[in-house]
């Protein structure tokens, strides 16, 4: 399984990309059937809250892909709204088999 994390415009620290991996350690055990994962991280506004975006690209062979968009004042919670999002779709194709 491929992990790919990018940080838009900034530097992303090592406990921010370790958080990362562990929660999609996370996710990945419980759906195995992800490939890859894509994580876009991006600051949208310096200047208000509310402003870190994370984009999350989970590749499922036989479904193509799953995307969740969340934007939250810290990557770390944007980060946790869009792997829930992405639990939830998980959760939905594995029903409708």
């Amino acid at each position: 399984m491929e992990v790919r994390i990018q940080a838009i415009h900034f530097e992303i620290s090592e406990h921010l990309e370790s958080f990362i991996n562990k929660k999609i350690d996370k996710l990945v055990r419980r759906n195995e059937s992800i490939a890859a994962v894509d994580v876009n991280l991006k600051v949208i506004k310096p200047e208000c809250a509310m402003n870190k975006e994370a984009i999350i690209k989970a590749t499922v062979p036989q479904h193509g892909e799953i995307v969740a968009t969340k934007v939250a004042d810290s990557f770390e919670e944007a980060v946790d709204l869009a792997l829930e999002a992405i639990d939830r779709q998980l959760e939905k194709l594995k029903q409708k088999k």
